[in-house]
């Protein structure tokens, strides 16, 4: 029988991932639900070419790994996507911007999805228009599929590699070709996107990055909306395959001892707390480079083709090998974070509005997110 103290061991090593509960979780080998990877092998398993699709596009990146979205089929060719309003993330996002680029990363997979089937998605953005304040129960977009000669996108060969890879990166440094082909992934649709690996700028996006963390667990509030989708152990993973998932053997055996909980993860004062503080301040200093996205305006299409080419630029880091992280607290709204958004758009902004801030490097490779059916993502 494994000791207390042996277990103590394990966790203070290092091994509890409290980290991430605010950076988007991640998993650990062993103890891990296989369950909750379901989708991930189902993809493509359907015989309808909508469903066809969607069984891709449910594995998008998106904030918090909320899955936000709710698609209603409509005749034979078309469907509309809507957001689930349950699904929103009030407290770091309180004008649902990261739950439409959620949503652009989502139509984007679909279209992809499509034309390996020879399918063209049509897709009309907010066709009954939308509120900059807040989603509503309008359609985000309606898709029409258009038999047609689409061609196979190569970025199609990626889709079940993609990661958010939470790790911390290695000491090597990307090469400038591949930052080079990682930057012209996402350029389209008036979505700028640019990366550096320049060694003084590359030094202050760390530690601003690192302060956006810091502000973000230390403002109730924000904090309290990333322990609440917390998913501790594979049972609730299994159980909720969304929100921030904490699974392996020191995170069971830190639960069945109390010292991985809810409560310990939101409390400054718990060990949980610290490590996952020293854990984040390691992932922070081990970025290689860093990317962002930029549109000119601010409206829910740039949020949308934002979404778009920051999953192009995903599977494109796929492609080149390279691992990528969003870390955009700091480009988020609430009053607290409004300092270092003012910072971030002086350090890089160019007058633009910075949509998406990711790290790049080099990491070990990850398990996938766990995700929610196709089933419950339709109307």
């Amino acid at each position: 029988m494994t000791s207390r103290r042996r277990i103590l061991q394990l966790i203070g090593g290092g091994a509890v991932l409290a980290a991430t509960a605010v950076s988007g979780g991640c998993s650990t080998p062993g103890g891990v639900s296989q369950a909750a990877r379901t989708p991930w092998r189902m993809a493509g398993r359907y015989d309808e070419f909508r469903r066809r699709a969607l069984s891709y596009a449910l594995l998008a990146p998106n904030p918090h790994n909320r899955q936000p979205w709710l698609v209603r089929l409509e005749g034979a060719d078309a469907l509309s996507l809507y957001v689930d309003l349950n699904r929103r993330l009030p407290a770091t996002d309180p004008f649902d911007r990261q739950i439409t680029i959620g949503c652009g990363a989502f139509l984007e997979l679909l279209s992809i999805a499509a034309a390996q089937d020879g399918y063209a998605a049509e897709i009309t953005a907010f066709p009954e228009g939308a509120d900059l304040k807040s989603l509503d129960a309008r359609p985000v977009a309606r898709v029409r599929f258009a038999p047609s000669a689409a061609r196979p996108d190569a970025l199609f060969a990626h889709v079940l590699m993609r990661r958010s890879n939470k790790e911390i990166y290695t000491t090597r440094d990307p090469p400038a070709e591949a930052l080079a082909g990682l930057a012209a992934g996402g350029q389209a649709r008036g979505v700028l996107s640019q990366v550096s690996s320049d060694p003084v700028l590359t030094a202050k996006l760390r530690d601003l990055t690192w302060r956006a963390h810091l502000k973000e667990v230390m403002t109730p509030a924000a904090m309290q909306e990333s322990v609440d989708l917390m998913r501790i152990g594979a049972e609730e993973v299994a159980a909720n395959p969304d929100g921030i998932a904490l699974e392996g053997a020191a995170i069971e055996a830190g639960r069945m001892l109390g010292l991985v909980s809810r409560r310990t993860l939101a409390d400054p004062g718990s060990q949980a707390f610290r490590q996952g503080l020293d854990l984040y301040a390691k992932m922070a200093a081990s970025a290689r480079a860093f990317g962002w996205l930029s549109t000119q305006d601010e409206t829910r299409l740039d949020q949308i083709n934002t979404g778009r080419a920051y999953l192009r630029v995903n599977l494109t880091a796929t492609a080149l090998g390279l691992a990528i992280h969003p870390w955009s607290q700091a480009l988020q709204e609430y009053p607290q974070m409004a300092e270092l958004y003012q910072e971030t758009h002086a350090l890089i902004g160019g007058g633009r509005r910075v949509e998406m801030l990711y790290r790049i490097g080099y990491a070990t490779p990850i398990p996938p997110t766990p995700r929610r059916g196709l089933d419950a993502h339709l109307v």
